[in-house]
């Protein structure tokens, strides 16, 4: 089983996606005129610029059931977290340095490509009985492939597929693991006693995670939008700190570590201590999954928050994916890499969290263990809530109309939203079968990137509709269309 879903992730991370997401981000990149990189003073200022002002005074006049940094908020919530920390750490522990420089890359066009989708979720996206905003990929597929394009019910078949890869993440996840392997190793909770009975720390440290993502999901997506416009922005920081006191303290070694990014990548590393070595082309391969599973620049996942935000135009709330895809990445991840490289542990066979970990424990001793402990509980409930407000996006298109059987399944969902992560847990910690779990990962990501990747090229000329009316209202270009729509639903 695990030769097969090894040969399955070589075969949905090789060439054909790498090459359908480089020539999409290359043909969004060149016919938009480089927009994410001649106007990205226009994007810091358009989203970080606007992060300390009252959004109410912007905002007070669109339509939407979230504000712009609820939204990029709930999305940095569930993209910044395992995937930054564990996931780069072992991209770093399975590639070598040079696969930084490849998560950077396709990060430079995931810039466009995030900003693309979340324009098309925002436009494309539509209105419950109850007022709320929901849209997203599965939305734009049956607007702009079955209507416009006259799809028919064909458009159903790249949205089942869709959706059916991420709810796989949603019965297979490692991201509760992966904080509670950090959080007893920083305790140093091996094992704990209950009645009598010897449990292992990190499956007790996986239910109480568990309990805390129930609470944190209890309310939907307005609440746990509300809470993580406040606590993301406080463990980004914290982390950010963190990182940069781990680069201060190795601060001699800082040109090391970079150099190494860039020769490794165009190299491949050679075997060192308990590192295998790794050629140019898995190098690649590991550096673009880890870096979509990171930013989740054409997976899919973010426009189904940013659909809900109040804008005053798509493009608009495009800006913000851009954004989102800048920090994930340049920042957050880079942070993580560095650290990763300055401590020289990813040469001693381990990975995942627990490599973070020895990473930041050797610069800064059990207070570095704890600090990181307590922001990777963090991250994990913030990832999960941004990904159940994904699941309740494709849930509420699923089931449009209200109903017994949208009562039972919303029901349903409710009930069980927070236990595969602990179920994944126990049997990963029973069956010491961890490291095929980012094998999974890697597969659970691929397919919905490939299909979400795929359409929004197929409507490519509505982005760029789009565009060419938010720079002739915002940036001066061209002439404005007075009564352009701006909304599908505006049409209807």
């Amino acid at each position: 089983m695990i030769d097969f879903l090894n040969w399955l992730d070589g075969i949905l991370w090789g060439l054909p996606l790498i090459v359908l997401m480089v020539v999409t981000g290359l043909y969004f990149t060149i016919r938009s005129g480089f927009f994410q990189f001649r106007y990205f003073g226009w994007i810091l200022k358009r989203t970080a610029g606007r992060i300390l002002e009252k959004e109410d005074k912007h905002q007070e006049n669109e339509k939407g059931m979230l504000s712009s940094f609820e939204a990029i908020s709930t999305a940095i919530g569930g993209t910044v977290g395992f995937g930054n920390i564990a996931g780069v750490a072992t991209a770093v522990a399975a590639g070598g340095p040079g696969a930084v420089f490849w998560m950077w890359l396709t990060a430079c066009l995931g810039m466009i490509l995030k900003q693309v989708e979340v324009t098309l979720g925002c436009y494309y996206r539509h209105t419950n009985e109850k007022g709320d905003f929901y849209g997203g990929p599965t939305y734009y597929m049956e607007c702009g492939l079955g209507k416009e394009r006259k799809w028919g019910k064909l458009w159903l078949i790249p949205a089942i597929i869709f959706g059916a890869g991420i709810f796989s993440t949603f019965f297979v996840t490692s991201s509760t693991l992966t904080a509670a392997q950090v959080v007893s190793g920083a305790f140093k909770l091996d094992m704990i006693s209950f009645g009598g009975f010897e449990i292992e720390g990190v499956i007790v440290m996986g239910a109480l995670l568990c309990v805390l993502t129930y609470f944190i999901t209890d309310g939907g997506t307005k609440r746990i939008a509300a809470l993580f416009s406040k606590l993301v922005p406080f463990m980004s920081v914290l982390y950010i700190l963190m990182g940069i006191g781990m680069i201060l303290v190795n601060l001699t070694h800082v040109p090391g570590a970079i150099a190494s990014i860039f020769t490794n990548a165009f190299t491949g590393t050679a075997a060192i201590g308990g590192f295998a070595g790794c050629a140019v082309s898995e190098m690649i391969r590991v550096g673009m999954a880890r870096s979509v599973y990171s930013n989740e620049a054409g997976w899919g996942t973010s426009p189904m928050i940013h659909a809900s935000a109040r804008t005053r135009h798509p493009v608009e709330q495009g800006l913000w994916g851009s954004f989102e895809v800048f920090f994930d990445t340049f920042i957050v991840c880079t942070i993580t890499a560095l650290s990763v490289i300055l401590s020289g542990n990813w040469t001693d066979g381990t990975n995942g969290g627990t490599l973070a970990l020895s990473a930041f424990a050797g610069s800064f001793g059990t207070v570095g263990s704890i600090l990181l402990a307590i922001i990777m509980v963090i991250f994990t409930v913030t990832t999960s809530g941004g990904w159940f407000t994904y699941y309740l996006a494709i849930l509420e298109h699923l089931y449009k109309q209200e109903g017994p059987v949208k009562n039972v399944i919303m029901k349903i969902f409710y009930a069980v939203r927070a236990l595969p992560g602990l179920l994944w847990t126990i049997y990963l910690v029973k069956t010491n079968n961890q490291g095929f779990i980012w094998t999974v990962v890697d597969i659970t990501s691929a397919i919905p990137t490939f299909v979400n990747v795929a359409v929004i090229l197929i409507l490519s000329g509505q982005y760029f509709k789009l565009l060419k009316d938010y720079k002739a209202r915002y940036l001066g270009i061209g002439k404005e269309e007075k009564n352009a729509r701006l909304f599908y639903e505006d049409n209807e």
